[in-house]
């Protein structure tokens, strides 16, 4: 509690006082051992109170008077008792305490002492043998030790893929541990898995009341919220998953599909953000259309109802990975990223897995800035060839020529700005050429 100004703070008895000065404790190391300071006053000064002793420890105080003779300091001799003193000793005590025992046992054992000489022998002779098996079996240990372990054949399972050298983009990086170097290759063949849980199918049959057209809106408010509180695009990705996901298992109202997106945004901010918001910014964000205890209880309810399993396998993770696979770049990756973003609002993509999205994203931009189509390292890295990927580019290629909704600008807005490159005001490549690209 801080102390009113103009007056000095009071010390109660026994307190802690501050630490001498440290030119003061040189001094006093230097003089040795100090006097105590007089306890009876100077001529006509007041006497001491007794309070001001205690609470200042003048007493225990002591200084060098000047003139006196330095005393030398009493040197304390340290008791030091070998190891063997100790093993000694406490041998005995055990001898004595078991010779006790044994000799309260009868009473035939007490009165004679040739019995309790004859116990004596034997523990003797018993901790001779002890000792000299302790003494044969040290060698043996030390050998042991020694010995280097055998090597185990590392199962062909568990073996590490050798990676061509012309293939191999993560060696520039071997001095990052964030980069994780020794990994990168292994994590996503993981992601590429695992994607094998997550697919989804067209799940609008099972929504009475929703269509297609509402999820493209709640997409787009998505984008707007992502936007306005600087979130990562990992975080709009997978808020748009774990949303497919709920509705994909639980019927909603038409009513509920904000507090489901934004409950789903809340989710997503906790799980990729350094600092997620709070939940009265998404509480502002929905305009005061639900309680905080309406949207606490759905994000139990989303939680419980994807078994808490969110970590979903996102487009934009490959499509970073395979972007660096060809040195692609920013304008390049973010024109992927722009077609990427604009087939989150597509009910038809929602099916296709994200490996497979980013792969069919970055061969249209490969292609629209005339930079090759897919190589060899990209067939590498995600397993793809261009034959898996004609199905999905020709999908993406119809969502771009498709005249733009009026209802859906936020994509659109966000990718025309000049921090992206203005991309979506780029005109759309010629499907020829990529009929061209995907029969290489």
């Amino acid at each position: 509690m801080p102390f009113p100004r103009g007056k000095k703070p009071t010390v109660a008895a026994g307190s802690k006082i501050p630490k001498l000065n440290s030119k003061v404790a040189e001094k006093q190391q230097e003089d040795g051992p100090q006097v105590k300071r007089s306890s009876s006053p100077p001529h006509g000064a007041p006497k001491k109170r007794t309070a001001f002793v205690d609470i200042t420890n003048a007493h225990k105080v002591q200084i060098s008077l000047p003139g006196r003779k330095k005393e030398p300091a009493k040197k304390t001799l340290k008791k030091t008792t070998s190891c063997s003193a100790l093993v000694s000793a406490k041998n005995q005590a055990n001898l004595q305490k078991s010779s006790s025992v044994s000799s309260e046992g009868t009473a035939a054992e007490k009165e004679s002492p040739e019995v309790e000489s004859k116990a004596g022998g034997e523990k003797e002779e018993k901790k001779k043998e002890k000792e000299e098996q302790k003494e044969a079996a040290a060698p043996v240990e030390e050998l042991e030790a020694a010995a280097p372990p055998a090597v185990r054949e590392v199962p062909p399972h568990l073996q590490r893929q050798q990676i061509p050298v012309e293939f191999d983009i993560d060696s520039e990086h071997w001095d990052d541990c964030c980069m994780t170097p020794e990994y990168a290759k292994d994590i996503f063949d993981y992601l590429k898995q695992r994607e094998e849980k997550f697919v989804l199918g067209d799940y609008m049959s099972q929504q009475p009341s929703l269509n297609p057209g509402m999820r493209g809106i709640l997409v787009d408010w998505l984008v707007e919220v992502q936007e306005n509180f600087e979130l990562n695009h990992e975080t709009l990705y997978l808020a748009v998953k774990m949303t497919d996901h709920y509705l994909s298992l639980t019927p909603v109202h038409r009513e509920a599909l904000q507090l489901i997106g934004s409950t789903c945004m809340l989710i997503a901010s906790k799980f990729e953000e350094r600092c997620p918001p709070c939940v009265d910014d998404f509480l502002y964000i929905c305009d005061d259309a639900y309680k905080r205890e309406e949207l606490i209880a759905m994000e139990a309810g989303i939680l419980q109802t994807l078994g808490f399993d969110i970590n979903i396998p996102i487009s934009y993770r490959f499509l970073r990975r395979y972007a660096k696979c060809v040195n692609a770049g920013m304008d390049t990756l973010t024109l992927a990223r722009y077609i990427s973003e604009l087939s989150l609002q597509e009910m038809d993509l929602v099916a296709e897995r994200g490996s497979l999205l980013a792969s069919a994203c970055l061969l249209i931009a490969l292609v629209t800035k005339d930079l090759g189509g897919w190589a060899p390292v990209l067939q590498f890295h995600s397993g793809y060839q261009t034959s898996d990927l004609a199905p999905v580019v020709r999908k993406l290629h119809s969502m771009l020529t498709a005249p733009p909704d009026s209802k859906l600008r936020a994509v659109r807005s966000k990718y025309s700005h000049k921090v992206f490159f203005e991309v979506a005001t780029l005109p759309v490549v010629d499907i020829d050429a990529l009929e061209k690209a995907l029969n290489q």
